[in-house]
């Protein structure tokens, strides 16, 4: 329901932006910019990667919620039409774990980084883009699994993040909508689909 709410607005935007291309201007060709952008998250993992994440020998749970709220910041610098980099923030939500007679664990990641942004100008108003980066990352563990005979870790590192999406340039304003990886490792990846909106300067 999530995603159809997102995508809706999305193909909304792009409608309305189609309808009425002289509203906007060129964008800057470099200079400074930054955005803040919500959306949600989705975990990629099933219930055996999920416990090899936790802790060694945790099982007898289900994954209650695997889906969140996702709150981002980011700051940029456009070099040129092409070319970017962004430093970033984002609180990535609550991955929900259900154990033995009710129990339960909470799983909170948040992560900051850095990514170099490719840009692709389709016209003067609207941008394809491309991102690769590096973020370091934590996720809080708390609560406990019941029956599960486990001391649970909280978990950090510093793993790739990389991404897809669309910018819509007002300049100096900026909206756009992406979807985005962090590969915390082979036992728990989340993806965040978002929009966010930013000012140019």
């Amino acid at each position: 329901m999530k995603l159809r709410t997102l995508l809706t607005a999305s193909f909304a935007s792009t409608a309305l932006l189609a309808t009425a291309p002289s509203a906007f201007a060129a964008p800057n060709a470099d200079g400074l910019y930054l955005g803040i952008g919500t959306g949600f998250s989705s975990l990629e993992n099933d219930d055996d990667d999920v416990d090899d994440f936790i802790s060694d020998g945790a099982e007898d749970f289900e994954l209650d919620d695997d889906e969140d709220n996702v709150f981002k910041g980011f700051v940029g610098y456009e070099f040129n039409p092409y070319f970017a980099t962004e430093i970033f923030y984002a609180d990535l939500g609550r991955t929900r774990l259900e154990g033995n007679s009710g129990a339960n664990t909470d799983l909170e990641s948040d992560a900051y980084g850095a990514s170099l942004v490719g840009q692709l100008p389709i016209t003067s108003w609207f941008t394809a883009f491309a991102k690769a980066g590096v973020a370091k990352w934590e996720t809080d563990v708390d609560g406990n699994l019941g029956g599960a005979n486990v001391d649970l870790e909280d978990q950090d590192g510093t793993d790739p993040v990389y991404g897809v999406g669309a910018q819509f340039n007002f300049d100096p304003f900026l909206v756009r909508a992406e979807y985005e990886r962090y590969d915390f490792d082979s036992d728990y990846q989340i993806d965040t689909f978002t929009a966010s909106a930013g000012f140019r300067f």
